[in-house]
């Protein structure tokens, strides 16, 4: 698992919002207490999928799955409820055992400090007490991390001994069998069997996902390093490196459809959305969601809205140039002057700067009440003036399509109404999606 999966507390909503952290700081308190504090570096947030499928499946009320922890510094010193249980215990398993694979690799490839001996040499102390306690504790969950192990060690013969022009479904194969077991076993702890087999076959998408994600980010890094990457060796494009991906997203759908769930909202949210931003973020949009969001820029007559609703970055209409004086607003701008957001209007007075000290003291004060990452706000130091981090990130602007639906529904949802992820609590069944 390879941190594919990235959720923005703007396309959330508060009770999703809040799950979600209970899961994410269960996962940290696992790690912490079955394999000790430098486990906690392992934590990440694909990893948490297995905690949240577990706890999805369960018929257990609320109470039973979360206890109060204690003040913790990423929490701003504030207790919060977290995920406790077999499901926090067997994710923290998981990720460990990753974890350890991954450093093995980096290790193996003599990658940054890990090609310094004495770096390396500890770096597999701690790899193989990570594949100790891994096993130890995931065998108390019934779960057995061989699969996992078995499924790195043979990553390497694949791709040692792969024809070029060979499928890069070949070089995945060992990814999807770890991940696919993983999944499965969810469905053990939470005493639903009849969900193995779906689960089994989202977890085997998801691990492609995975990979090809990860190669496709890679492949311009790897060749200017001259490492080996699956879709270069294979001789795979980006186009049908996408199609797979897109595959994956929608066989994951139709694979929890199958699966039968208490609350689904999250799981929804976390793999049938975020996978597909996932693949967006590397690959660009789809575009049938180009053509959505083209729709939504046009006019009810049918005619383009010319603008800047539907293009933000688009510069505002001009008057004529005869009827304003060059230099001032309505007038040509040269092409090689930046307009959009955070550029200051062609012809409009330069902001005073504050100074170094001043600056610094307005950033602290906007860092601490986020207006920095939420909001629009004046620079600290130039004053001009600039969109929020999130505003540029595409958060909080509801579901693609629609704005207000699910992006992977007919329509929105069916019925206009909207899933957890959209911002809201009610709408529609997203089991129908």
């Amino acid at each position: 698992m390879f941190g594919i999966i990235r959720p923005c507390r703007h396309r959330l909503s508060e009770r999703l919002q809040t799950s979600w952290m209970a899961h994410l700081c269960g996962l940290c308190l696992a790690l912490r207490d079955d394999h000790g504090q430098l486990a906690r570096t392992a934590t990440n947030y694909d990893g948490l999928i297995i905690s949240v499928l577990v706890e999805a499946q369960s018929a257990k009320d609320d109470a039973s799955w979360r206890r109060t922890a204690g003040p913790c510094p990423l929490r701003g010193m504030r207790t919060a409820s977290v995920a406790r249980g077999e499901g926090a215990r067997l994710a923290a398993a998981v990720s460990l055992a990753l974890a350890s694979v991954k450093i093995r690799d980096h290790v193996e490839d003599r990658d940054g400090v890990f090609a310094r001996r004495p770096v390396a040499a500890g770096a597999r102390a701690v790899t193989r007490r990570w594949d100790r306690k891994s096993a130890g504790s995931a065998s108390a969950v019934g779960f057995d991390t061989a699969v996992l192990l078995d499924a790195a060690s043979r990553q390497g013969g694949l791709e040692r001994e792969l024809a070029p022009g060979g499928s890069v479904l070949l070089v995945t194969e060992p990814t999807e069998s770890a991940t696919s077991a993983a999944f499965a076993h969810t469905a053990v702890l939470a005493g639903r069997p009849g969900n193995a087999a779906p689960l089994a076959e989202a977890g085997r998408l998801f691990g492609r996902l995975a990979h090809l994600l990860d190669a496709a980010e890679d492949q311009a890094a790897d060749a200017a390093s001259g490492a080996w990457n699956p879709l270069t060796a294979t001789g795979t494009d980006r186009a049908e490196a996408e199609r797979l991906c897109r595959d994956a997203v929608h066989g994951i759908r139709l694979a929890l459809r199958e699966v039968e769930l208490t609350d689904r909202a999250l799981v929804h949210v976390l793999l049938a959305h975020e996978t597909e931003r996932a693949v967006e973020r590397v690959f660009g949009p789809a575009a049938h969601a180009v053509s959505c969001r083209t729709r939504t820029a046009a006019g009810t007559d049918g005619t383009t809205d010319t603008g800047t609703a539907g293009n933000p970055y688009q510069a505002p209409p001009r008057q004529d140039p005869d009827q304003a004086p060059p230099g001032e607003p309505g007038a040509p701008v040269p092409p090689w002057v930046p307009q959009g957001p955070g550029f200051s209007p062609p012809g409009a007075p330069h902001p005073h700067p504050r100074n170094l000290l001043a600056g610094c003291a307005v950033w602290a004060l906007m860092a601490c009440t986020c207006r920095l990452m939420c909001c629009d706000h004046d620079d600290p130091f130039s004053r001009e003036r600039r969109e929020g981090w999130c505003s540029r990130h595409d958060c909080g602007d509801g579901c693609d399509c629609c704005g207000n639906g699910c992006d992977c529904c007919d329509g929105c949802c069916g019925d206009g109404g909207c899933c957890d992820g959209c911002g809201c609590d009610g709408g529609c069944d997203c089991g129908s999606c």
